[in-house]
C-alpha cells in the first residue's frame, strides 16, 4: 500500500503543532483536529500548566523548525536551582559548568501560539473546536463533535497521529480496538499554580529556578519574560501538609507563613490564586503498544506522560516529533515506520519517566543535604578530569541528546562510583583522586 498523502493529527498542542509543521513542510497534506478554541483568538487558559523548561532536545527540534530565535526571545535563561533553605539561607546550585549549559523557562501558551502560526505557514490546516468522538478503524472514519454548534459529522482518514496529551481521546479509542498494556501510576502528590507578579518578582534572582524544598513537598518558581514568576506548590494528596488539609485560602496562607515565609511578601494574590486554580494530578503513563499497524500511532504525552520534575516532558515529546518526521521522510511502509518509531522511542520514554520520578525526590528532599552536595562537588571534579567519560547524568539528559536510556544506565554506574569514593568522607578534598581516576577509566567508556 502506498504511503498516505494526508496525515490527521489529534491535538494542536505543542507536539501536535510541531509535528504538523514538520510534515506539512515536506509537502504532505496535514489536518490537525483540536478540541479547544483557537488560543490566539480565545486566549490561553492557565491555572493547570506548569511552566516549561526548554533544554537541548527541545531546542534541537526548534532549530530544525526554524524557530529557535523566535522562541528564545520569549524565554528566560535559568542557570540553576536557587535553593531556599528552611533556615533562611539561599544558595545557587548551577545546572552546568557555566552559562553555556543552561535551561530556558518558556510560557506554554505563548510557545503553543508560535508553533500554531508556524504550522499554518507551512501549509497545515488546523480545525479548532473539534472533539474527537468514535473512531471506526476498520473503515477509517472518525466522528467529530463541533464544540460550538453541537453538530456531529464524520470524516475519512488515511492515518491518525495522537498528539492529544495525557487524556488522549485517540488512545481511548485505540484501547477499545487493541490491548495497549496501559498502566497509570499516580504519584500521590498534586500541584497548584500560583503567581509572583512582576512588581514583586524583582526581589528574586531572575535567571534561576527557585525551589523551597521541605522534605516530601516543595514549592518552585520559574521566571517569565515580563518579570513575573509562575509558582507551583507540590503537596501530597494525603497527610500533613496535603491537599486534603490545605483546602482554603486561609489554610494556604498558614502553610506559606510557616514553610515558605520569604515567598509570602512576593505573593499578594496568594489567597485569590489558591482559590481560583484547581489542584492538578500528577502521575506516569506507560503503554506496551503505541500504534495500530498503519492506521494510528501515539506521540508525546498520549503515549508516555511523565511527571514534570526533570523538565523533560516537552523536550521528550519534541524529540518524538523529530524521530517520527525523520522516519516518515525516509519512506517505507507506514506500519513499519510506526513500529520502528515505537521501538526506538519506547525504551527512552521509559527511562526518562523513571529519572523524572527520581528527580522529584532529589528536588524536594536532597538539594540541601550535605551528602548530596558532597557528591555533586565530586561529580563536577570528575567531569573536569574525564570530560569524555564522566558526564553528569543531568548534563546527558539536559545539555546533550544522549539517548535517555543510555543516560539512565551510565547514571547508575556513576552514582555507584560517587558512593564508593565518598563513603566515610565529609570533604571533596579528601577523595582519593587516583582511585577515582581508575574507577572512571575501568567503568565508563568514552561517550
Amino acid at each position: 500500500m502506498s504511503a498516505p498523502r494526508r496525515y490527521t493529527i489529534a491535538g494542536a498542542g505543542l507536539a501536535g503543532s510541531l509535528l504538523a509543521l514538520f510534515l506539512a513542510r515536506r509537502g504532505l497534506d496535514v489536518i490537525v483536529l483540536e478540541r479547544r478554541s483557537d488560543p490566539r483568538r480565545a486566549g490561553y487558559v492557565g491555572g493547570r500548566s506548569i511552566n516549561l523548561a526548554l533544554a537541548e532536545r527541545g531546542m534541537h527540534a526548534l532549530r530544525l523548525a526554524g524557530l529557535e530565535q523566535a522562541v528564545l526571545t520569549q524565554a528566560v535563561m535559568m542557570r540553576g536551582r536557587m535553593v531556599h533553605v528552611a533556615d533562611g539561607r539561599v544558595e545557587l546550585q548551577r545546572y552546568g559548568r557555566d552559562d553555556s549549559e543552561v535551561i530556558w523557562s518558556v510560557n506554554r501558551g505563548r510557545l503553543n501560539m508560535t508553533l500554531l502560526d508556524a504550522a499554518e505557514r507551512a501549509g497545515a490546516t488546523i480545525a479548532f473546536g473539534q472533539r474527537l468522538g468514535t473512531v471506526d478503524f476498520a473503515n477509517q472514519r472518525v466522528e467529530l463533535n463541533d464544540e460550538a454548534s453541537g453538530e456531529t459529522r464524520e470524516i475519512a482518514v488515511e492515518t491518525l497521529i495522537g498528539c492529544d496529551g495525557a487524556g488522549s481521546a485517540l488512545r481511548e479509542a485505540l484501547a477499545k480496538e487493541i490491548d495497549l498494556g496501559q498502566r497509570f501510576e499516580p504519584l500521590g502528590h498534586g500541584y497548584k499554580e500560583l503567581e509572583i507578579p512582576p512588581a514583586r518578582g524583582v526581589a528574586l534572582e531572575r535567571n534561576a529556578l527557585h525551589i523551597w524544598p521541605r522534605t516530601n513537598y516543595m514549592c518552585i518558581a520559574l521566571p517569565n519574560a515580563d518579570g513575573s514568576f509562575t509558582v507551583t506548590l507540590f503537596l501530597p494528596n494525603e497527610g500533613d501538609p496535603s491537599f486534603t488539609r490545605v483546602v482554603t485560602a486561609d489554610d494556604a496562607k498558614r502553610l506559606f507563613a510557616r514553610d515558605f515565609a520569604d515567598a509570602v511578601p512576593l505573593m499578594p494574590t496568594l489567597a485569590e490564586d489558591f482559590t481560583a486554580n484547581p489542584v492538578g494530578m500528577l502521575g506516569t503513563l506507560r503503554l506496551e503498544r503505541w500504534h495500530l499497524d498503519r492506521r494510528a500511532v501515539l506521540v508525546g504525552d498520549a503515549a508516555h506522560a511523565i511527571v514534570p520534575f526533570h523538565g523533560q516532558g516537552m523536550n521528550c515529546a519534541f524529540e518524538d516529533c523529530v524521530e517520527l518526521d525523520t522516519l516518515i521522510a525516509a519512506g517505507g511502509m507506514l506500519e513499519d515506520v510506526y513500529a520502528e518509531f515505537e521501538a526506538r522511542r519506547k525504551p527512552n520514554a521509559e527511562a526518562i519517566a523513571d529519572m523524572a520520578l527520581e528527580n522529584y525526590v532529589e528536588m524536594r528532599d536532597r538539594v540541601d543535604d550535605a551528602d548530596f552536595l558532597l557528591r555533586r562537588a565530586l561529580e563536577r571534579r570528575l567531569a573536569e578530569r574525564h570530560p569524555d567519560r564522566f558526564v553528569p547524568r543531568y548534563a546527558m539528559v539536559t545539555f546533550r541528546r544522549v539517548p535517555y536510556a543510555v543516560a539512565k544506565a551510565r547514571g547508575v554506574i556513576q552514582a555507584e562510583i560517587l558512593a564508593a569514593l565518598t563513603r566515610g568522607i565529609a570533604r571533596v578534598e579528601d577523595v582519593d583522586l587516583a582511585e577515582a581516576d581508575a574507577l572512571v577509566r575501568d567503568a565508563l567508556t568514552p561517550l
